[in-house]
Parts: C-alpha cells; structure tokens; sequence
C-alpha cells in the first residue's frame, strides 16, 4: 500500500445525526469529521450506540435526522470502498475453508458471484496476506488458527476490496494479550495509507496506538485528540471512573 501525502483530505462528516428505534433514541447530535491521517478509536458502554453509529457509517441504516457521507457521497453508493472487520468471535471456526479461501471472498464485490478470480485477483489477495504477516499459513483451515491469526486473516479480506476507509468491530475481542499488542501494531502500520475507525472497550490500551478518541453514549465527545479526559468518560458512562494504564502513555483518573 502506497503512503498518502495529503493528509487532511475529510473522508466522513457526520452532521448533526439522529438516529431512533421507535420512541428510543440511539444516537443524538453527533457531530464527527475523519480525515486521511486519521486512527480513531471509539469507546463507550454496550447500548450506547457504537453499533448503530457503525450501521450508519455502512449504511445499514437510515439517519431520523442529519446527514452522513463518505468521500462526498451516500454511504450506499460508496460501501464497496469501505473495508469491514468484524468481531472474530462472529466467524464459523468450523466452516471448511483455508485463509487463502476467505481473503479471496472480499474480491466478490469486483468480480461477482461465479465468476473466477482472476491472476490480478490473487496477485491483491498474496499482497495482502504478506501485508498482515499470514501468506505462509494461507493454505491452513481457518478453524486451525489462533485468534489473533484469524483477525488477521479478516483484516487482508478486507483490504483486498482496496479500500479508503478501514472500519473495526472489537477487533481486539476474544484474543490474548499479545496477539493484541501486536494487532494494534500492524493497525498502526497500515494508518500510514489508511484512516482507521475502530469501535473497542479497551479504554487504556487504545490510547497508546490511535490519535484520536471519541466517547459514545447516544451522545458524541470528541475534541479531535486522543487525550481521554475525566469530563468526556464520566458524561459518557454517567459515574466517576478510575482508569490506569500501563506503558505509554499513563494515565490516572477519578476513583470509580
């Protein structure tokens, strides 16, 4: 993947969106440019909205109020530029099919269904597969791999789409500390051509890889930087919380 120069090129706005389920409101007001350079990692607490806001991004679902576009556009016209990674935990481990296999099935969209891939359709999916350090083990079920493996295999899927967004699920959930570390690593890497979005409960190790931080509870807090501060975590889980965190940076906040 080449480096891109410019940087500030805005690739999602979110303005002013409202998002209801009936006479529930799941997102309110939210307010939200990416840019090219952009790693941004989105914490909050399960039913605060970060999968209805991720479901909007894809363009899943409608705003009640607002707009929402990506490079320019509706999300529905551009979602095959978007690259998806999913909870791992959400894949069949059983099903009969190798990584090469799975990496391949993110060429469906250019391709389409039965027709076969191409040399140039396999040349993307070597590349990727290099790119996330698993082209050795191509050839393995994908029931056979760790899951720090397999959410590696997940992410080259989704970069053979070549796309200009990647957007992440938990993709840290279900796997051991260092397959964790490392996955942020190579997540840092691939921000150098690519803005990442990536939804996570990890509060104290996200901070040390992403450049931005956005709190999510119906309501947005986001001051364009990766600082956490006591006022965005108690507005966004309603109590005092105390986080430490290990390594660079450390962080100390109110006693929860």
């Amino acid at each position: 993947m080449h480096k891109v120069t410019n940087l500030t090129n805005e690739v999602l706005c979110f303005e002013d969106l409202w998002v209801h389920y009936g006479d529930i409101t799941a997102l309110e007001e939210v307010n939200l440019s990416i840019y090219q350079s952009d790693f941004l990692g989105i914490i909050g607490p399960n039913g605060g909205g970060k999968t209805t806001l991720l479901k909007v991004l894809l363009g899943l679902i409608e705003p009640s109020q607002g707009n929402v576009t990506f490079l320019g556009d509706n999300p529905k016209k551009n979602r095959k530029l978007m690259g998806y990674v999913p909870q791992h935990s959400h894949f069949d481990r059983q099903f009969p099919v190798s990584a090469w296999d799975v990496v391949l099935t993110g060429r469906l969209g250019r391709v389409g269904l039965f027709k076969k891939f191409s040399e140039h359709d396999k040349e993307i999916a070597s590349d990727a597969l290099k790119e996330v350090e698993m082209f050795d083990l191509r050839d393995k079920q994908i029931g056979e791999l760790s899951g720090g493996q397999i959410q590696r295999v997940l992410i080259a899927r989704a970069l053979v789409t070549e796309p200009k967004i990647l957007l992440f699920d938990e993709p840290t959930a279900n796997i051991d500390k260092q397959s964790e570390i490392n996955l942020y690593k190579l997540l840092k890497k691939l921000n150098e051509s690519i803005p990442i979005v990536m939804i996570s409960h990890d509060i104290g190790v996200i901070s040390s890889y992403v450049n931005k931080i956005a709190c999510l509870n119906k309501r947005l807090y986001y001051h364009n930087s990766k600082e956490i501060t006591r006022e965005m975590l108690e507005a966004t889980y309603h109590c005092p919380v105390d986080l430490i965190a290990h390594g660079v940076p450390h962080r100390v906040l109110k006693y929860h």
